[in-house]
């Protein structure tokens, strides 16, 4: 039996400005695995320290359970919520992360996607081939064991 996945750069998230923090925004996701997420920021080349500071605009800062650390001049903090799902906080001004991570955190959610689903169907005995289409879309075949 093979499963073809495409994942695209989206997932349940929203946007939400907040204004104490100035700059920074704040997105609510499906992200609950740690370690995939990990393994999605190696792949990109960023590391991920645990309990730091984001870095943003103007030298402000937000504290972070994680930090990604970005090459640019900005970060991306994630926090846990009570949901179990983490939240992330980062500061869109200039496109500078957008320009390592994509829209809306889009190549970091896709490969988060693609992280979580290969752990998970190698645990449960399953063969995992990846490729990447045309369009920059991963494709992943799952195949019995």
């Amino acid at each position: 039996m093979r499963a073809r996945f495409g994942f695209v750069p989206a997932g349940p998230f929203s946007l939400q400005e907040t204004k104490e923090m100035s700059h920074f925004t704040t997105i609510e996701t499906q992200i609950k695995d740690i370690e995939a997420l990990k393994a999605a920021c190696a792949e990109m080349g960023l590391a991920v320290m645990q309990n730091g500071q984001a870095r943003g605009y103007d030298g402000k800062t937000h504290n972070g359970e994680y930090v990604i650390k970005l090459k640019g001049p900005f970060d991306i903090a994630l926090n846990r919520r009570a949901n179990g799902t983490f939240q992330l906080v980062t500061d869109w001004w200039d496109e500078h992360v957008e320009k390592e991570v994509g829209k809306n955190f889009g190549r970091l959610l896709q490969l988060y996607g693609v992280h979580k689903t290969t752990a998970e169907a190698r645990r449960k005995g399953y063969s995992v081939s990846r490729g990447i289409l045309k369009d920059g879309a991963i494709k992943l075949c799952i195949g019995g064991v």
